[in-house]
């Protein structure tokens, strides 16, 4: 990075933090009690957390509201699988009836589950055969699994920086690329050993690993995000997904799309359909169970697919997967309900309008302001890039000036989802927005007044003449 990590004018921050202490006061209190059973007092990864997370009581359409009655514009919307608006009345009626008549979890086979997997075909004609789990981890776990099994071949090229999950062999080179085995704590050298990472973009580097692994046996798969790392924090080029499948071809190594968080909201086809390029297995979650639990799923060619056949059969080599809860009634009616509403209400395509509209008022904001930020947005998927962090060139001789480097531009993205916090925004990282169906123009105007406020308060650098 070629620019310093700016920050708040005197006292801003100070304000913000104060906010927290007067106006949160049941959720730092509840806060304080959890950190005595559950570690940092937060279940959830993608949680606010500073200065304490927040306790959420409601959520409805585009709104959040916490223990102590603030409300909030929603553009978390549960890490992304939620292009319905919360709660949505549609669905959560089916699944109360559905309740009501069955329980959310029989171990059985129940006829939601061949609805989804046949709604998922219909829109993503990849998708010959779907075997639902419980969360897009376990996809990219499966997913590994399964091109390791047919294809006899171990390693796997992912894009630095990408995130698929905590299975040991996918935290490598984890949130910045280039990072490796940096924040495989906890995880043996050898669960990674066959995991190598590119920097996205890098097709030429691609080429390179791909040749070198085919003499010491070849590459098993390379998994990708297609919108890029980090659900397109990194974005990637047009034709990058293209290429990649091409030198796939050419290296005789399956493809797999990581579209846990592009499946339902770039489009019911994805990624792929967005781009034109078909994977030869794709890994979901999230929108799959609709926003509801357990949301994962493998899906792809029917050869592939067909070594993850479920039940008690002998004889024959499967890739094991399991889960007692996945495909329970409950998520699969969710996210055969959800799949069919996002269809009737064109949610994609609207949501994506919103992100425009929200990523143009951005845009206006920090040109007006002078700030060296950036936003834009890829439909419903909106970033507003202010510390640079996943962009920090990691370069071995100057090793520990770069990570604190990067703790720098990291906590100062925490102060910014700190700011928006108080000024009633939920955002992921205080970088990424999730619009919604829900969202309508009086709230995108709203949030965008709040993003200004916040905006306003950073300090711009004077520089000498």
């Amino acid at each position: 990075m070629q620019l310093p990590v700016l920050g708040f004018k005197e006292g801003a921050m100070a304000a913000y933090l104060q906010h927290f202490d007067e106006k949160c006061k049941k959720s730092k209190e509840m806060i304080t009690e959890a950190k005595k059973f559950i570690p940092g007092g937060a279940q959830h990864n993608l949680a606010f957390n500073y200065p304490f997370p927040i306790v959420i009581e409601k959520a409805n359409g585009a709104f959040l509201w916490d223990a102590d009655g603030n409300k909030y514009i929603d553009f978390l919307q549960s890490g992304g699988p939620i292009i319905l608006g919360n709660n949505y009345q549609p669905v959560r009626e089916k699944i109360i009836h559905l309740i009501n008549e069955s329980g959310p979890v029989t171990g059985l086979f129940s006829e939601y589950e061949l609805k989804l997997a046949r709604e998922i075909n219909k829109h993503m004609p990849s998708i010959e055969m779907f075997r639902m789990l419980g969360s897009g981890t376990e996809s990219v776990m499966g997913a590994i699994r399964v091109a390791r099994l047919a294809s006899g071949k171990k390693k796997v090229i992912k894009m630095g920086g990408a995130y698929h999950g905590w299975s040991d062999q996918m935290v490598y080179g984890l949130h910045i690329p280039g990072t490796g085995s940096y924040e495989a704590h906890g995880i043996p050298g050898g669960c990674r050993k066959h995991t190598h990472e590119v920097y996205p973009n890098d097709i030429n580097a691609l080429r390179k690993k791909l040749s070198r692994n085919r003499a010491l046996g070849g590459t098993a798969a390379v998994i990708v995000e297609p919108m890029g790392p980090e659900s397109g924090t990194y974005p990637v080029d047009e034709d990058h997904n293209q290429q990649i499948r091409e030198l796939c071809d050419r290296f005789d190594a399956l493809l797999i799309f990581d579209e846990v968080v592009t499946f339902g909201r770039i489009g019911l086809s994805g990624a792929q359909g967005y781009f034109g390029v078909k994977p030869d297995l794709t890994a979901f979650g999230k929108v799959v169970a609709g926003g509801y639990p357990a949301a994962g799923g493998l899906g792809g060619r029917r050869d592939l697919m067909e070594y993850l056949a479920a039940g008690i059969e002998g004889g024959k080599k499967r890739a094991y997967v399991g889960g007692t809860l996945a495909a329970n009634p409950m998520s699969s009616a969710a996210g055969y309900y959800a799949i069919k509403e996002i269809e009737r209400t064109n949610a994609c395509e609207i949501a994506g309008n919103v992100g425009d509209r929200l990523n143009k008022g951005l845009e206006t904001i920090i040109e007006d302001l002078k700030l060296p930020f950036v936003a834009y947005n890829q439909g419903a998927i909106c970033h507003l890039e202010t510390s640079g962090t996943m962009f920090v060139k990691i370069s071995l001789p100057k090793i520990k000036s770069i990570l604190r480097e990067i703790k720098v531009r990291q906590h100062f993205m925490e102060e910014m989802g700190a700011a928006y916090m108080a000024e009633g925004i939920v955002t992921l990282a205080g970088s990424r927005m999730y619009t919604s169906l829900a969202d309508t123009n009086d709230v995108i105007d709203d949030a965008l007044s709040r993003f200004e406020r916040v905006l306003k308060n950073i300090e711009i650098p004077k520089v000498d003449a």
